[in-house]
């Protein structure tokens, strides 16, 4: 169980996988600042969590603005001190298209949320965690299995996840001198509203589509809790969480 000192930030908050991690980390104690674009989704994620409401912070923040990324983040200092934790989790997708098909502003788009947004959050979280005493704390990133292994027609959003991988194996290296630890964890059809739709069909390499099973999403809470739940002195560099009948390891 965290201290109750111990302060975690998420981002993308609102919905889905950032609400069941807020939800699960609760559970443990944390004190945590909800972050996301929209107000209300923030103040119903608040609603579903254990614990004392004055341990709860909601940040209205849009990730790719460097500007709201940095208030997210002096609001958590004014707020609660320090940063010990922060779940990189807000993200997009991009309809699925072939290469010539795809618009460079969409393209952009992606980019922006799934990687540069994912930089200034991590940016951010670095410089307080370097400087605040005790000094350190642990970043996780949320890759994708697409960051390993891509489905048709997800250029823009594989190439944004191998980003991410790239990011994270270079925080964790960057910040062994300040106790700063961090770690990916790629999440393989987990059902929340926007993994819904593998359950109902999706693209295969040979062109067919095919439903395929997935997994509570309660268990991705479970793990970020585990990631987090480590002396610094401990990391989990990388961990792929997935639907374990999913066609991912060898053909499917």
């Amino acid at each position: 169980m965290a201290s109750n000192q111990d302060v975690a930030v998420i981002t993308g908050a609102g919905s889905g996988i950032g609400r069941t991690a807020a939800q699960a980390l609760a559970e443990q104690g944390y004190r945590l600042v909800l972050s996301g674009r929209r107000e209300h989704r923030l103040q119903e994620t608040a609603a579903t969590l254990v614990g004392e409401s004055s341990n709860v912070l909601c940040v209205v923040c849009d990730v790719t603005r460097e500007a709201e990324v940095n208030r997210l983040f002096d609001a958590t200092v004014a707020a609660f001190g320090r940063v010990d934790l922060l779940f990189n989790n807000a993200g997009r997708g991009l309809a699925e298209r072939e290469l010539p098909e795809i618009d460079v502003a969409e393209w952009r788009d992606v980019l922006d949320v799934n990687l540069t947004g994912m930089f200034l959050c991590a940016r951010a979280a670095y410089r307080v965690m370097k400087h605040q005493t005790p000094r350190g704390g642990r970043i996780i990133n949320n890759g994708s299995i697409s960051a390993e292994r891509p489905r048709p027609g997800s250029a823009g959003y594989t190439s944004a996840k191998h980003g991410v991988s790239g990011l994270t194996k270079t925080i964790a290296l960057d910040g062994r001198a300040h106790h700063i630890a961090c770690g990916q964890i790629d999440i393989g059809n987990a059902s929340t509203g926007l993994g819904e739709r593998m359950s109902q069909g999706m693209t295969k390499a040979d062109g067919s589509s095919r439903p395929e099973p997935t997994m509570d999403v309660t268990h991705v809470g479970q793990a970020i809790v585990f990631m987090g739940s480590l002396p610094l002195s401990a990391n989990v560099q990388h961990m792929t969480l997935l639907a374990t009948n999913m066609p991912f390891v060898g053909r499917g």
